[in-house]
């Protein structure tokens, strides 16, 4: 008889022990490793990634978001992007991703912008103006039209184009004034 009462309480705290990892408790929890601004702004990234909105980033989404975003990219660099995730890149393994690299040496401020410019640049290593201010201004922390003009207002422009590397060595102090 006492085996009896000792199986319900354990099988209610495995319920209230899945319950407390969702929120912020358990420090195993990938969500637990960003604040909610920055998940809310990877969750906003990853819906613009989900053209097709069936919760999976696959390779059309990735095709369709470099083009929109008019960065050049080949098919093998969508399967080395694939290739990144174990599994089908769903919300929460678009978040382990993050976690992972964060955990694992892209915390480095400079990788991390390098990263981010080099996202948006073309083969040829430039970046689109207008391409670059609509997204700078509709996602994450949103700038203003006189933040992008002073931003441009410091990079040297052709053909309505910026140079991601100048732009990187600028941001992370690699650049020599000759």
């Amino acid at each position: 008889m006492p085996d009896a009462p000792a199986s319900t309480p354990a099988g209610s705290k495995k319920k209230k022990a899945k319950k407390a990892s969702k929120g912020g408790g358990g420090g195993s929890n990938v969500f637990d490793q960003f604040s909610q601004k920055q998940v809310a702004e990877f969750k906003e990234g990853f819906q613009f990634m989900d053209r097709d909105k069936d919760g999976i980033v696959g390779r059309g989404d990735i095709r369709a978001t470099a083009d929109d975003v008019g960065v050049s990219i080949n098919d093998a660099q969508i399967d080395q992007m694939l290739a990144d995730c174990p599994a089908s890149i769903n919300f929460t393994q678009l978040m382990n991703m993050f976690g992972t690299r964060q955990q694992g040496g892209a915390t480095d401020e400079d990788d991390v912008i390098v990263a981010a410019f080099n996202a948006f640049a073309d083969e040829n290593g430039q970046i689109d103006c207008d391409n670059f201010k609509s997204l700078i201004q509709q996602f994450g922390e949103r700038y203003t039209d006189a933040d992008v003009k002073g931003f441009f207002e410091l990079v040297a422009i052709n053909d309505n184009k910026f140079d991601a590397k100048y732009v990187c060595d600028m941001l992370t102090g690699k650049l020599r004034e000759d």
